[in-house]
């Protein structure tokens, strides 16, 4: 197997980081194109048998523009934030209606010291928030199999960011998971060292966490009713 990325990749987005700007990112575009975009875009070609083997209703695209892989040029329009680059690259492997509807997307996040893989649903509208807690609440066995089976919760993390103060109102405070009726987001993550990033073994890395999120996907798509 071949290494897609390597400490070159890492390098350039700690000089990003140093040096958001467009004149040093104009000046080491060459880098990112080698280093990072280029064989972030043939790493998705080469998950597309893995995925299809998790779900036929995802997608893998490696198109260069409007695919998998997120632009790395942030958007500034409403962020007091003016700094024109992120210091990071992600891609995400969505479903076939995502854009339709709301979706769940597995999703790969490559920046220095802080890479990792994961899966779910980030930041959706509230109606889709109430959905998907008034599924755990109807399904609660599937709902413990899917996010906090022990195997599965010893390598990945229910996100725990940005949650609400307290349950929502309408739904039963006493829930025997109640705590995770809070979340706004509904995601699952495992942390990459940057030796597994650049290690040659990659695609069967994330071949494994393609198949060991798949059930947590499945359950989201199931409450959203989508294919999966």
């Amino acid at each position: 197997m071949t290494a897609y990325f390597s400490d070159k990749t890492f390098k350039f987005l700690r000089g990003l980081a140093r040096h958001n700007e467009r004149e040093w990112f104009h000046g080491h575009k060459t880098d990112y194109e080698a280093n990072l975009r280029q064989p972030f875009l043939r790493l998705i070609t080469d998950l597309q048998p893995a995925l299809a083997g998790v779900s036929t209703h995802f997608r893998a695209d490696p198109k260069g523009v409007g695919g998998s892989l997120f632009r790395i040029h942030r958007d500034t329009r409403f962020s007091n934030d003016k700094t024109p680059y992120k210091s990071w690259q992600g891609a995400r492997l969505y479903h076939e209606r995502a854009r339709q509807v709301a979706a769940p997307s597995f999703y790969l996040h490559i920046k220095a010291s802080e890479c990792f893989v994961g899966g779910g649903l980030w930041h959706p509208e509230t109606k889709t928030q109430r959905r998907i807690r008034q599924f755990i609440v109807d399904n609660p066995g599937g709902w413990e199999r899917a996010a906090h089976d022990p195997t599965f919760r010893k390598r990945y993390t229910l996100a725990s960011s940005d949650m609400l103060v307290r349950v929502p109102a309408g739904f039963p405070a006493d829930f025997t998971r109640a705590d995770d009726l809070r979340h706004r987001n509904f995601v699952v993550t495992r942390a990459l060292g940057d030796a597994d990033v650049t290690g040659a073994d990659l695609v069967s890395v994330l071949e494994k966490d393609l198949a060991a999120i798949a059930p947590f996907m499945d359950y989201l798509c199931a409450a959203l009713d989508l294919e999966f």
